[in-house]
């Protein structure tokens, strides 16, 4: 999946996000784990608006996305606010880094993306191989709640003043697995013009991340509900891992 028309379009189809407050949020989430941001990586970064806010506050970041036309989009952003942020294009799985990290965080369900358990588990060991001791990786996922009783077998639809997205999910039950198929309708000359795109999603449980967490040499300081401080419900659509590299 690279989203390469979606890439034109991700922003105005995520301002619903909260970019500055999930910036805010994770601030306060390292504070409350006495942890020092240091070198920190922005995996998945997508358009980089997360990572240009946790710049503006003062943290030495850089991201890596596995999409060009993500980072194309990224890169623009950082320009115009005059900020020098580094963007490699890279996928997760396959990570390979400079030099050592402090910090990596993982949001809005990148780790999702992942339909292969191998992946997620090489996508960590990945992160750990680069982390310093004492290092926090914070990520967040979907859960199989979401997966099975809000996406499901569901269909979406988002209009704004540039396109009009159809959103259509395909559950598999077995897996969690969420086929997502995008419909993009964009005015043009009178007429719209149709594109598309698809990928999947799937949701682990808590314990499975947990475990594979433990096995790549992280030890799983908490896990909250989204953007709280609170455990999780078994309603709770996203959760929040603090993994601390050991």
């Amino acid at each position: 999946m690279t989203y390469s028309f979606f890439s034109e379009y991700y922003d105005g189809l995520t301002e619903n996000v909260g970019y500055k407050e999930r910036a805010d949020y994770l601030v306060e989430l390292c504070r409350r784990h006495n942890h020092q941001w240091g070198t920190t990586l922005d995996l998945a970064c997508g358009t980089g608006s997360l990572t240009l806010e946790l710049y503006k506050r003062g943290i030495d970041i850089f991201g890596a996305d596995a999409s060009c036309d993500m980072l194309s989009e990224a890169q623009r952003k950082s320009y115009e606010s005059d900020a020098k942020i580094l963007y490699i294009c890279q996928k997760m799985q396959e990570l390979e880094l400079y030099g050592g990290i402090d910090t990596c965080i993982c949001t809005l369900d990148s780790i999702n993306h992942l339909t292969k358990p191998d992946d997620v588990k090489r996508t960590f060991n990945n992160i750990a191989k680069y982390m310093t001791t004492g290092g926090l990786f914070v990520f967040d996922v979907n859960t199989v709640y979401k997966h099975r009783v809000i996406l499901g077998n569901n269909c979406f639809i988002y209009d704004t003043d540039e396109v009009f997205c159809s959103w259509q999910n395909a559950l598999d039950e077995k897996t969690d697995t969420v086929r997502i198929i995008l419909d993009f309708f964009v005015p043009e000359g009178g007429v719209y013009k149709r594109e598309c795109e698809e990928f999947c999603e799937r949701a682990y449980s808590d314990s499975e991340l947990t475990d594979w967490l433990v096995e790549t040499g992280f030890e799983v300081r908490a896990i909250y509900d989204d953007m709280t401080f609170q455990k999780p419900k078994e309603i709770s659509e996203r959760n929040f891992f603090v993994a601390e590299r050991i």
